[in-house]
């Protein structure tokens, strides 16, 4: 019986509604990072006054940016609006009160700033070194969607039932058992015997969702063969109940095609000029035992290449200057095909699974 791990589903876009809750809680968290105000001169703030808070007044402009950053419709601003209002000034409140216990002056929180102003201007400049997104064209996406049929026109489902128990609980003996079983139903009745507790469930999983090396083990099993899944704490028996053709036409995929391309060439430029400047510039390692490897891609670590889903300010330049996948693809949009973090951590989480 094999053991290995299945990748997790993709999750779904998060609504506007949440998107807005998450960000009442960033606005509020963000403030830490704000300057003191009783030893900063104030500076006016151009634009129509919304609220005022103990005389601080937030106006249009930083409503406008603030709904801007989260994506708004112009349909949802005025609703939208109210709440991220709300927001600021809540985060004005906390503002005031950091600095009157001066909390902009501790180390952390200087450090902090002074990394988010750093990654603000290294962000600006690349946006303005690339410029606007490359869409790609029509021929460029029906060439891809051609040759990646495992996604699109040949996409297969898998429907599986599990029996779901605690890793403990996978003793050699269950293992065994599994082995020798003609079915899920007979692997229940032995747990049943030994009151080992466990659940059911049925999954369903495609070739779109998976790596192409646990696609290919999956389709080379037999219907009703059974095999194991350690996930954390838990244990998984699975069969495979059914497998069955499930095409994508290229009408329907071919936006989702269009923006995995446009990020693909965008991280691809970033790549590029973050490599030229490496290339103008003298870097030297001060303490050899951070020095890199020679033969390692340009960069040298994980977080110099574009992160997928990176937020604005937590990731390099490269990460946060390009437009990334969408966290929450849907099985007909294509995987990535060569992002170091996605495709080792399916790959460890699949294929290198195997026992």
């Amino acid at each position: 019986m094999k053991t290995f791990h299945l990748a997790a589903k993709p999750t779904s876009f998060p609504s506007p509604r949440r998107l807005l809750s998450t960000a009442a809680l960033v606005l509020c968290a963000t403030t830490l990072a704000a300057c003191s105000k009783d030893e900063a001169p104030k500076e006016s703030k151009p634009g129509q006054a919304l609220a005022s808070v103990n005389g601080e007044e937030i106006t249009v402009l930083q409503l406008n940016e603030e709904l801007q950053r989260l994506g708004v419709g112009a349909q949802q601003q005025q609703v939208a609006g109210k709440q991220v209002l709300q927001a600021l000034i809540d985060r004005e409140l906390l503002e005031s009160e950091a600095a009157k216990e001066k909390l902009d002056r501790d180390p952390k929180v200087m450090q902090a700033i002074e990394r988010a102003r750093s990654l603000i201007i290294a962000q600006a400049y690349m946006q303005k070194r690339i410029g606007e997104p490359q869409r790609p064209s029509q021929a460029e996406v029906e060439d891809y969607f051609n040759k990646n049929p495992q996604f699109f026109s040949n996409r297969k489902q898998f429907a599986m039932n599990e029996l779901i128990l605690a890793a403990s609980d996978l003793t050699p003996e269950v293992r065994a058992a599994a082995d020798s079983a003609k079915s899920l139903e007979e692997v229940a009745v032995f747990l049943d015997a030994r009151n080992i507790k466990y659940g059911r469930a049925q999954v369903t999983r495609s070739t779109a969702d998976l790596n192409a090396q646990l696609s290919a083990k999956l389709l080379s099993m037999q219907k009703g063969q059974l095999f194991a899944v350690k996930e954390g704490d838990r244990a998984m028996l699975i069969s495979i109940a059914e497998v069955r053709d499930a095409p994508v036409t290229l009408a329907i995929a071919a936006p989702q095609i269009t923006q995995y391309l446009t990020n693909k060439k965008n991280k691809e430029l970033a790549a590029a000029e973050i490599q030229r400047l490496r290339g103008t510039a003298k870097i030297a390692y001060l303490n050899k035992e951070y020095e890199p490897n020679p033969n390692a891609p340009a960069g040298g670590s994980p977080a110099a290449a574009p992160a997928a889903g990176d937020p604005a300010g937590a990731g390099d330049p490269a990460a946060t200057a390009v437009a990334t996948a969408p966290a929450g693809q849907s099985s007909v949009a294509p995987p990535p095909e060569s992002g170091p973090t996605t495709d080792k951590s399916a790959l460890e989480r699949g294929v290198a699974g195997l026992k």
